[in-house]
């Protein structure tokens, strides 16, 4: 009996090995951002703060604008994100289910585009977006998401194509057309991988430096990461005010991660086994 449990109690072993590692650089910051600004700056550096500074959060949120970098981040994650989902779920279901002479041709030539760097489109894409006259607008940020993004595709392709064909062939012989289809079969089959491209997207779009940082021109319409950065540039030293901002970022995305846990991992689970 123990011997049969040996592998389970390494693998076990491992994992919380892993987790500890990755945990402790956010443990660090949270403790961080408890701190004092003279112990910050001490040697040798304590792990646990000696008195818990709460009142840093407040002070260091206040410093800038954050509460309408939020805004616009907020802003522009829940439109770029609903433009994932439509642009990427729409392209899938038709590779999954839809009979096309050259299907499989446009399926491979969408995948390849997802060897071009995206350093090599990025000139092309702020020439077009000033010519249009929407730099220092969310447009650029935004509307990228609505014409689909080659990787979301592929999951969402390769999760419709684990749904047995028999439900698709007994709504159309009741008439269904495929919009009804896609919308009363495959969408309420698919919360997983919804789940799991909805926290990718959303995990892109509001850590998402470059983009602001290329197109954007005004401080209100600044995101939490270009507010980060000129937080990080005006206050060098306050490491603790700088970790506590930090710590409020990334709270949202942690909050996200565990409430969509089971059905992101299920989702990445069966796109990565489904499929032919």
């Amino acid at each position: 009996m123990m011997r049969r449990n040996t592998p389970r109690l390494l693998a076990y072993l491992l994992l919380c090995g892993g987790a500890v590692v990755y945990l402790l650089p956010f443990l660090w910051m949270v403790t961080t951002a408890l701190k004092s600004g003279d112990e910050v700056l001490a040697f040798p550096p304590e792990f646990v703060p000696s008195s818990f500074e709460w009142h840093n959060f407040p002070d260091a949120w206040t410093q800038l604008p954050f509460t309408r970098f939020l805004v616009n981040t907020l802003l522009i994650t829940v439109l770029a994100v609903t433009g994932t989902l439509v642009s990427s779920i729409l392209p899938a279901y038709a590779f999954a289910r839809l009979p096309a002479r050259g299907r499989g041709i446009m399926f491979a030539a969408m995948i390849a585009t997802m060897m071009i760097p995206a350093e090599i489109t990025l000139v092309p894409q702020f020439l077009m977006f000033t010519e249009l006259g929407m730099v220092n607008t969310y447009w650029p940020l935004v509307l990228p998401a609505w014409f689909g993004y080659a990787y979301y595709i592929f999951l969402f392709r390769q999760f419709f194509r684990t749904i047995p064909q028999e439900l698709s062939d007994a709504a159309r012989i009741d008439g269904a057309s495929h919009a009804r289809i896609l919308w009363s079969i495959m969408l309420p089959l698919a919360k997983p991988a919804i789940a799991a491209v909805t926290v990718f997207s959303v995990i892109g779009n509001w850590n998402n430096l470059l983009g602001p940082l290329i197109y954007l021109r005004d401080q209100d319409k600044y995101t939490l990461a270009i507010g980060l950065s000129l937080f990080q540039g005006q206050y060098t030293t306050a490491y603790h005010h700088m970790m506590a901002v930090s710590t409020l970022t990334i709270v949202p995305i942690v909050v996200l991660f565990f409430l969509a846990q089971k059905a992101f991992v299920r989702g990445i689970t069966l796109t990565g086994i489904g499929g032919r």
